[in-house]
């Protein structure tokens, strides 16, 4: 598994390990938030999702990482958001065996869905929110999931 750094470019979960442990260390008694959040976009071609991980250091600023992926088009709405949330696990998994478990139990770390009141997606709320709680992270939907809405999103296209 590789991430896409903005600043560094392509770097291994290793090394994204050591960045966010050095952003942290660079002034530990700031505040931290966690964020990983996947979204996609599906064309006649395929399906482009992309999962990013932030370290936002409350009101001083944010790293973030990503990961993009592609397939053969994913066209079902419910298939491709419960794969966007198994990504966004999966890569919580990843971390954690790389060494980030301390931090991720250390900071308020959240997953952030693509989901929410509006639209089609809000028939999975209960469903998706339900799962990711359930293997004990926090979960958030629109508007409050920028980490997917937003980081992710601006990735899926390129």
């Amino acid at each position: 598994m590789h991430f896409v750094s903005p600043t560094w470019g392509t770097m291994t979960v290793e090394n994204v390990v050591r960045s966010v442990m050095s952003f942290v260390q660079e002034d530990p008694k700031a505040g931290y938030k966690l964020v990983i959040g996947t979204d996609s976009q599906t064309s006649k071609h395929g399906t482009t999702m992309v999962t990013a991980l932030i370290v936002h250091r409350v009101g001083k600023g944010a790293r973030f990482f990503f990961r993009r992926i592609r397939s053969k088009p994913l066209h079902d709405l419910r298939f491709r958001i419960y794969k966007e949330t198994e990504l966004s696990l999966e890569t919580v998994d990843v971390l954690n065996s790389q060494g980030m478990a301390e931090l991720l139990s250390k900071y308020p770390f959240e997953i952030h869905i693509d989901i929410g009141q509006q639209g089609d997606t809000k028939v999975l709320i209960q469903e998706i929110k339900g799962w990711v709680t359930s293997v004990g992270y926090e979960a958030r939907i629109k508007p409050f999931s920028f980490g997917a809405s937003s980081v992710a999103d601006r990735f899926t296209h390129g």
